[in-house]
């Protein structure tokens, strides 16, 4: 009769085997961890990114000239432009914005309510309540000095810087830096520059 003999030779490399597998598996879940960590952190970077480059940036511009008109010789009385989306720009709330109008003694600050505005689409003038600056609409705005009014513009004389700063609640705010006519007449309009 033959006598068996206990070999362990086989059962080492099971065990090497079932080590070098629990390394594997280990390893795997660490990666989808770490890679899962990086995806989330980039896509954190890019919302941070898209939100920083939409707050930067402005979503309104000026269409055409800015336009002043006098009141006396010496006084401007109303600064009117057109307003209009930037190329990209998401929709304006145009209740929210204000316009502030500086020079270099005065500042005074307006809201939406205390302008008069026109709304015009594809170049038509717009009827109706809608106080949205969207694609292709622009709003003509015209900050004036009148006998009803609450505010009074800043006294803007020849040859004056003046600024009008529009802001809107989300996104950078657009200055528009001009210089008065060097000489004017009540009641005329003048492009500035």
């Amino acid at each position: 009769m033959s006598k068996f003999v206990r070999n362990e030779d086989a059962f080492t490399g099971l065990e090497a085997a079932i080590v070098l597998i629990a390394f594997v598996v280990v390893a795997a879940v660490f990666s989808y961890v770490v890679l899962g960590a990086g995806f989330f952190t980039t896509g954190e970077a890019q919302r941070t990114v898209h939100t920083g480059v939409g707050q930067a940036t402005s979503n309104l511009e000026v269409s055409g000239p800015v336009v002043v008109k006098a009141t006396s010789a010496d006084k401007l009385g109303e600064i009117a432009f057109f307003l209009q989306l930037a190329a990209g720009g998401t929709p304006v709330d145009m209740n929210k914005v204000t316009f502030t109008v500086s020079t270099a003694n005065d500042l005074v600050t307006y809201k939406f309510s205390e302008i008069d505005d026109a709304w015009y689409v594809d170049g038509k003038v717009q009827t109706g309540d809608n106080d949205m600056l969207d694609k292709f609409e622009m709003v003509q705005i015209a900050i004036k000095t009148n006998s009803t009014a609450s505010k009074t513009l800043p006294t803007i004389g020849t040859n004056a810087r003046f600024t009008v700063e529009v802001k809107p609640d989300i996104g950078a705010a657009l200055p528009i830096n001009r210089i008065a006519p060097a000489d004017f007449k009540a009641g005329n309009y003048y492009e500035v520059y």
